[in-house]
């Protein structure tokens, strides 16, 4: 595509692995992450193989550094054509101990447990922002790149989450609807500059952050995991590479009429009603 991309969040599993398959297909791309070691080490991986990557530090949540990451990727890179919007998360703050509540929840006084009338507002702030607000800013630096080029566009990270949200993660869910919501509402307001919009709608795969919810210390599912998988027709987790293709799609040519859609990538779990 030969293409300068920007990922934000591409220090983790899921970006990181986007990263190495656009570096593949002849791109640049900017590795931005929080963690600078972690986005410097996706740089190696790539540029050792033969491909052009730098590592870039940069809070998703601030513009000063995101201003200081875009000043970096146009000096070493070129100006932004393609943004992904990978950077996300959820907080113990905005989840509750249990999937339903029950009257006699209210008499809980234990320390770590959490129903709806305990979660933490802060919390459920620190989830809204690190994904709507985290995706809402660097598109408002980086996008201002693709005015006036062809062939740009700005692909967001969604959730099944969005569709029907999950047991237990109320601020995630509405987090990540928000993120669906905005995928829509900004592709109907670049659609004159020809700058698309568009989101991957990932179900459920094995990161650093959900690893010890859906399985134990041996490898085995929690029980929670168990009831993924039972919901999932194709039974069983994503594999990262599971998002490459979809993502080539929409950032390439062969979509140039497609924009605002959110495409789940899931097994089959939206699709199943669980009967």
């Amino acid at each position: 595509m030969d293409k300068i991309i920007v990922l934000t969040g591409a220090g983790g599993v899921l970006c990181s692995t986007l990263a190495k398959a656009l570096a593949k297909e002849g791109n640049k791309v900017a590795i931005l992450d929080l963690n600078l070691e972690a986005a410097d080490e996706v740089a190696k991986q790539i540029t050792e193989k033969g491909g052009k990557a730098i590592g870039v530090e940069a809070n998703v949540l601030k513009k000063d550094s995101l201003e200081k990451a875009r000043e970096k990727v146009n000096k070493e890179l070129g100006s932004c054509d393609i943004l992904i919007n990978g950077a996300g998360g959820n907080h113990p703050k905005g989840t509750t101990s249990k999937t339903h509540f029950m009257e006699e929840d209210l008499k809980n006084k234990e320390s770590d447990f959490k129903s709806f009338f305990d979660l933490d507002p802060e919390g459920i702030k620190f989830v809204f922002d690190l994904n709507f607000i985290g995706t809402l800013l660097p598109t408002q630096i980086f996008a201002k790149d693709m005015v006036g080029k062809k062939g740009c566009s700005i692909l967001n990270i969604s959730s099944m989450n969005a569709f029907t949200p999950l047991t237990k993660i109320p601020a995630y869910s509405g987090a990540k609807a928000a993120v669906s919501n905005f995928t829509q509402w900004l592709a109907v307001h670049f659609a004159k500059t020809g700058i698309r919009v568009n989101a991957l709608a990932p179900g459920f795969f094995l990161t650093d952050q959900n690893r010890e919810l859906l399985t134990n210390k041996d490898g085995s599912l929690t029980e929670r995991g168990n009831t993924i998988i039972a919901q999932t027709p194709m039974g069983k987790f994503g594999e990262p590479e599971d998002l490459i293709g979809t993502t080539l799609w929409l950032c390439g040519e062969a979509s140039a009429f497609v924009t605002g859609v959110v495409i789940p990538i899931d097994g089959g779990f939206n699709a199943f009603s669980g009967v």
